[in-house]
């Protein structure tokens, strides 16, 4: 169910959001607000979610509306805005301070785009620029590139403060004289895993540094296992990163895993120069709004 600020609608659901707006209008339909508020939340929430829909299942909003004996106005069904080219009419609307390019108004959602010609019709220039900022500013194309060009960073001030729990891991293959040194603890520079562990928290921490577009988050755990496997003449460093914050850890973990296994290499390099790693990848993820991730066991293969 998709709801947009620029509606100042919340879950309760007391005035008629964009989405609903989209699956009267597919049917052809047309209900006031108090005949809107006099049906219950599941009413209003199913309209909802069928006008969130990529295609509005029209058949399924005219049995919500007969199932609850609604009152409405019958209008002409507008056609739903094409994919292929920018309607002229947003084009003058937003005009050219406010660009939509082809690329991104087709990669929008069908709902997006309603909005857009909704708020564009009306001609109300503060209703146009949220409207601007909120869909073509978190648009389907990409939620790091900005209209004109260019990168930003995604806005997380809105998300919930969440737990978020990450693991990755990366391999680090040796040669049998590499390994041997690395088991026994007497490699040219010390004690390999004792730096590659410190190393990996570094990392964590500093990954808004690193990675471009990162945000900073304030990282409550960041826990390094190494197993060694010696049949395969390799190394595992499993990276776990833990946060209480409004995006994932996912960066933190592989980041992590990765510096530690350069690290290691860089301890390692007097002894092997043709130490191999990788692959370095994410096999756990919990929390956020896309929910539990888990790396299957023919992926990790």
């Amino acid at each position: 169910m998709r709801l947009y600020r620029l509606d100042e609608v919340d879950e309760a659901l007391e005035l008629l959001p964009m989405a609903a707006r989209r699956a009267l209008d597919r049917a052809g339909k047309k209900v006031s607000l108090q005949e809107w508020k006099r049906h219950g939340l599941d009413v209003r929430q199913r309209l909802t979610q069928l006008g969130s829909d990529a295609r509005v299942d029209v058949p399924a909003v005219l049995r919500v509306l007969e199932q609850c004996q609604a009152l409405t106005t019958a209008l002409e069904a507008p056609p739903e805005p094409s994919a292929d080219a920018v309607p002229a009419e947003v084009e003058v609307a937003f005009g050219p301070e406010q660009p939509i390019p082809a690329a991104t108004w087709s990669a929008l959602s069908a709902l997006d785009r309603y909005v857009l010609c909704k708020v564009a019709a009306k001609r109300r220039v503060e209703r146009i620029a949220q409207a601007y900022e909120e869909v073509i500013g978190q648009s389907a194309l990409s939620n790091h590139l900005e209209p004109h060009g260019g990168v930003r960073m995604v806005n997380v001030a809105e998300k919930p403060v969440t737990r978020r729990v990450a693991v990755a891991e990366s391999w680090v293959t040796l040669s049998e004289q590499a390994l041997t040194r690395l088991v026994q603890n007497d490699g040219p520079k010390g004690d390999v895993l004792s730096v590659a562990r410190i190393a990996a928290i570094q990392a964590a921490k500093k990954t808004p540094d690193l990675i471009p577009l990162c945000h900073a988050i304030a990282l409550t755990k960041v826990s390094v296992q190494f197993d060694i496997d010696t049949a395969k003449r390799a190394l595992r460093i499993e990276v776990t990163t833990h946060a209480n914050d409004r995006t994932g850890v996912e960066m933190e973990a592989m980041t992590a895993a990765s510096v530690a296994a350069l690290t290691v290499y860089d301890m390692l390099k007097g002894v092997d120069r043709g130490i191999v790693l990788g692959p370095i990848q994410l096999t756990h993820k919990h929390g956020g709004r896309t929910g539990d991730y888990a790396r299957s066991e023919q992926e990790q293969a």
